[in-house]
């Protein structure tokens, strides 16, 4: 069984209502907290870096739900993310103004790929219930 949702959300901080229904089909006690710290972490991104804190602007957010996977993907209206910057590395730096934000999204989800602009992240954390067989991969996660 496939599905998705498509939200539209405002380009600000205020992010916890958000979360919750975005999170609502993590039914694993191992998935919450890290699948929310880095939905929470590519929000956060998407407003402050891709919108520049504009509160005109909005943010898309598609949930995709397949037998084997939970996908989001988050799409801002700033001109994306360069590829050099795309690395989910820590900064070299110990006190570096940013950068550690990409470094939680890549250890948070399975799998973490960008629109060929940079302003669209996919984020995709398999289901902890299904028997999924390693070899195969889902169509819906390269749409």
């Amino acid at each position: 069984m496939f599905s998705w949702s498509d939200f539209n959300l405002p380009s600000t901080l205020h992010l916890s209502p958000w979360l919750e229904i975005l999170m609502e089909p993590v039914s694993s006690s191992q998935a919450i907290e890290r699948v929310q710290l880095g939905l929470q972490e590519a929000l956060v991104n998407a407003v402050r870096h891709g919108n520049g804190g504009d509160p005109g602007k909005s943010l898309r957010v598609r949930r995709i739900l397949t037998p084997n996977w939970m996908i989001w993907q988050v799409q801002d209206q700033g001109p994306g993310v360069p590829l050099h910057a795309r690395a989910g590395r820590l900064p070299c730096q110990q006190d570096a103004n940013s950068g550690r934000g990409l470094f939680l999204i890549y250890e948070c989800f399975d799998d973490v790929r960008w629109s060929r602009r940079g302003n669209r992240l996919q984020l995709a954390c398999r289901r902890a219930e299904s028997s999924f067989n390693e070899d195969s991969q889902d169509p819906l996660l390269h749409a």
